[in-house]
Formats: structure tokens, sequence, C-alpha cells
């Protein structure tokens, strides 16, 4: 029997992508993981072909009495990814603890890991964005969803896991099936919408003075780059550690905006508005992956640029779906 790859978080953004991807490469022996709810978060599973589909809780239980002896990966991109989620206790056992049981397992048995950290660990930047070991353990996230994420890549790396696990802080990512987010999708989820129904996009002011309103910038990856990097090393075991996964190359709002705008055959026009009070002191001005260890690691292929990450995900998902 061919060995099988689970993929958590599965009908999630990252999730739903990579499932897609796999098929796409001839992949279907699939075991998928995810809360769906009772939102409309299961359409992104409609047309992907995999064996079965359990809840996360389940998979633990299982695994706990080793049902499965024919998983050779497990790529875990299931958590809550709410920068702005306030249960602390929720996060630690859904990001912190939840991950570590996955790990533990996979190490015991032999199984490729590979885990979503995020860019959120870096905090407000000051101390850069390096994923070189000797920065990690100085990082100091601004809220408790990086933190969540920051505590398992401290253990991991306390527990010498990093030899044989990868860990990846994804950055900015954005492109289709990302619309079950809410209020968590991407400005160019948003921006699209918002040109539709009103013919402008909204960004936020700068209350820095060394930012003028829209030149906050941010490391922005396109979904299908974010995917192949995650399955680059869940393929090839010969390196691990905890990565970026970002371009290396900042872009302001303003940059994604009129991207958008272009990419919709329209005139830009921004107005700007002021920073929520729950964002102050948390936003991030700025973030840039420091991408040689990636490419160190043998990953070789080039990212998409914005503007022709923009124009796909325009062309391809959001102009079919909303017009």
């Amino acid at each position: 029997m061919a060995k099988r790859i689970i993929v958590t978080g599965a009908a999630g953004f990252i999730g739903r992508n990579t499932v897609a991807e796999l098929n796409r490469r001839g992949y279907d022996n699939l075991l998928l993981t995810d809360i769906l709810g009772t939102d409309e978060k299961w359409k992104n599973l409609v047309g992907l072909k995999f064996d079965d589909l359990i809840s996360p809780n389940d998979l633990l239980v299982e695994l706990t009495d080793e049902t499965f002896d024919d998983i050779e990966t497990i790529i875990h991109l299931g958590a809550c990814s709410a920068t702005t989620e306030r249960n602390a206790d929720y996060l630690l056992e859904n990001n912190t603890h939840y991950t570590a049981d996955l790990a533990e397992w996979c190490l015991e048995h032999d199984v490729r890991f590979v885990y979503a950290s995020s860019a959120a660990t870096y905090g407000d930047g000051s101390l850069g964005y390096s994923d070189d070991d000797a920065v990690t353990p100085t990082l100091r996230p601004l809220n408790m969803y990086g933190y969540s994420k920051h505590l398992f890549d401290l253990q991991a790396m306390k527990r010498g896991w990093f030899d044989h696990i990868v860990g990846l802080k994804y950055f900015n990512v954005f492109g289709p099936y990302e619309d079950h987010k809410d209020n968590m999708r991407s400005v160019v989820n948003k921006a699209y919408q918002q040109i539709l129904a009103t013919g402008e996009v909204t960004l936020f002011k700068s209350d820095r003075h060394d930012y003028r309103d829209g030149e906050q910038k941010r490391d922005f990856v396109y979904v299908k780059d974010a995917v192949d990097v995650t399955l680059h090393f869940a393929f090839d075991r010969s390196r691990s550690g905890l990565f970026n996964c970002g371009t290396g190359i900042a872009r302001t709002w303003l940059d994604l905006a009129n991207a958008t705008f272009a990419a919709m055959g329209k005139k830009p026009n921004i107005r700007f508005v002021d920073l929520p009070d729950n964002l102050k002191g948390k936003y991030q001005y700025f973030t840039e992956a420091d991408a040689k260890k990636l490419r160190a690691a043998g990953y070789t292929r080039a990212f998409t640029s914005l503007e022709d990450s923009v124009k796909d995900y325009v062309d391809s998902y959001l102009r079919p779906t909303y017009g």
C-alpha cells in the first residue's frame, strides 16, 4: 500500500491550496483533518481528492492508538491564525501543545513533519527578521497568536527536534480560498470587494513619523509560492530546521492597492483611515524575510512578483468568484 500524507487545517487557506497542489502532482492518498464548524469553510474541500476527513482530536486519538502505520508525512497547517484572538489558553492548547503532540509522534515513527510557524513571532521587527537559530530565542512577539507559535519553536529548538522536522515562518500570504477568514482575509481580497462596491480602497494611516500613510511595508507572499516551499521540505528530507517563508522583498500597502486597481483595469482611488485602537502598539510597520537560510537549504525557485501575483489572483479567482 502506498504511504499516505496527512494535511491538518486542510479546509483552511494554505491547507486547501496545499491539498490542491498535491492532487495536481498526482497524490490523492491523503488524510485530511480540520474543524469545519458551521460556516462555509467546507466549500474549500469541494473538488479535492482524498481518502478521508477527520477531526483534529480524532487524529490524535487514532495516532496514539497506533491505528496508522502507513503515514509518510504530516503537513501541519491547522491552527488558530487570528492575530486578534484573546483567549490565551485556547491558543496555547491549539497552536503549541497540539503541534508538540504531532511532532513527538512523527519523531517516534520516523514520519516527516512540516509545520506552520509564523512571521508574527518577530514582533515589532526591532530585532530583524533573521531565522538564524541564535536569534530565535531573543524574539518578542506582540500578540498571543505569535507567542503561541514562538513557544513551540523554542520547545522544538530546546529538544533538538529541528534536526529532523521543519518549521516555516510564513510572512503575509494571500491568494485564492481565503474568503472564509472574514476579517483576517488579505488586503487584496478585501480591496477587490471594496472596489467593486464603492470604487475605492481604504488603508490605515500611519501613526509613526518615519512612515507616510500607506507606506508601511510587508513581505507579501503568493499562496502558490508558500505551498511550493512547503512541499519542497515535505518531500526533501535532506534539510530540516526553522525557515522563513517570504520573498525577501518588502513592498508597501500602496503598492498592493495599486496592483489590485491595475489588475482590475481601474484608476487608483485610495482613502486613509485611522489605525484601530486594538491594533495600536501591536501593528507591524515593516516585515521582510531574511531568505538566506531558505536558499542555503536548497530552495532555489524565484518567488512570484507582487504585481504578477495580484493579477493571477484577480484573474483566476476573484473575478470569477465575485464578478
